[in-house]
């Protein structure tokens, strides 16, 4: 199977290799970024060991903040769940969500009969070029602004000149009508999910999550169990260490939700809705996570904050891009998350995973205490081969 890389990749590629050297000049600037690192991985790894005990806190937690929870095996299950809260002829908006690209929520919302609209820039451009994401945190990496404004021309009738200013200001002035008449907004891409309170952290510099989680009056937090962290301290504290490894510190908003919103200005005795939405839903997907917890190999892959880092600093990523990995999850953390999510090894070992150079880097960067990435890889590409020889 020949791979190419897409068009114009080269171009996105060295912009996104200048972004490396601003993470090494915040990591400098703030040493203290390390250590919350460290701290983080090792309260990841305590939640990941014990799922069951954590899962079952963070779901007394969210109903104890009027919220109600719920976990699905499979990706079938979430989206009948979220189909079920939503019904039909709604208007929808979501922020970036690798699980829903991951489970396809948004093509099935849209069966149901449902508008839905992605409020990330970068996914609502991939979302109206009617494409895959190329990278997890930049999901329209692989389009130039050329590209995007025939795009845009095309599939929504809007003249835009090629120029990020203004595709940005066209985008918001596009979306702000979907915020607006919005009956449900769906998060998800959550930093981290407090087990001991139920809270909610994302991060972000568009300010979408904030109007996506605010404006509706249904909030639906759709996400993965990995996301879940012991306590809110260690909640905030992945907001940043992502943050910074992404490149972008300090981030524009931090957004925290905890529950529906609520008003105690009346004689302090707490009431909800407030001004924002009047019901909260998390949903959590396991599909493969819990299996994947106990696996002596994979289970460290379950640490990853999405940072995006190891991608950035992988040479088979620099030559192919997307096509090192299976969308959402793309890069060197690719392989090891589709052989998780995807049923198996058979789908992250042909051909991605072979195309690992298996220089290293994505180890020496990544923020978890250097997930080992290349030991991950080695292990699909292993198990692979043993299916192809009983063939």
């Amino acid at each position: 199977m020949e791979v190419l890389a897409p068009p114009n990749w080269d171009v996105a590629i060295n912009r996104a290799k200048l972004a490396n050297v601003s993470v090494f000049e915040i990591l400098k600037k703030h040493p203290y970024l390390l250590d919350l690192a460290k701290e983080l991985r090792k309260a990841k790894e305590e939640v990941i060991k014990n799922f069951d005990y954590y899962i079952d806190l963070t779901r007394k937690s969210v109903e104890k903040i009027g919220g109600r929870f719920y976990l699905a095996e499979t990706p079938d299950e979430a989206k009948e769940i979220v189909g079920k809260i939503v019904g039909n002829s709604k208007v929808i908006v979501m922020s970036k969500n690798n699980v829903a690209t991951e489970t396809g929520l948004r093509p099935y919302l849209e069966k149901l009969g449902n508008e839905v609209w992605e409020t990330d820039l970068g996914e609502f451009l991939v979302q109206v070029a009617n494409e895959e994401p190329s990278h997890i945190l930049a999901p329209a990496l692989h389009m130039t602004k050329e590209r995007i404004a025939e795009v845009m021309k095309e599939k929504l009738g809007i003249e835009v000149p090629p120029d990020p200013v203004a595709v940005a200001q066209r985008a918001r002035e596009f979306l702000r009508d979907k915020f607006l008449r919005a009956n449900v907004g769906i998060t998800g891409g959550a930093n981290a999910i407090a087990a001991d309170t139920g809270a909610v952290l994302l991060v972000e510099n568009e300010g979408n999550i904030r109007m996506t989680s605010v404006l509706p009056p249904v909030h639906i937090v759709y996400d993965g169990i990995e996301k879940i962290v012991p306590t809110l301290y260690y909640a905030m504290v992945e907001t940043l260490v992502q943050s910074a490894y992404a490149g972008l510190y300090p981030p524009t908003y931090v957004n925290l939700t905890a529950g529906p919103s609520s008003t105690a200005d009346v004689e302090m005795f707490r009431v909800s809705p407030a001004q924002g939405p009047k019901e909260f839903y998390m949903i959590l997907l396991d599909n493969g996570r819990m299996k994947a917890a106990k696996d002596p190999v994979l289970w460290e892959i379950l640490l990853c904050v999405r940072c995006g880092r190891c991608s950035m600093h992988c040479p088979t990523y620099w030559a192919i891009g997307p096509r090192f990995g299976k969308p959402p999850y793309t890069g060197p953390m690719g392989i090891p998350w589709t052989a998780v999510t995807r049923g198996g090894v058979t789908e992250a070992g042909p051909p991605a995973a072979m195309l690992c150079a298996h220089s290293g880097n994505c180890k020496d960067v990544c923020p978890m205490g250097g997930i080992n990435l290349p030991k991950l890889i080695l292990h699909v590409k292993g198990e692979y081969l043993k299916q192809v020889m009983k063939k």
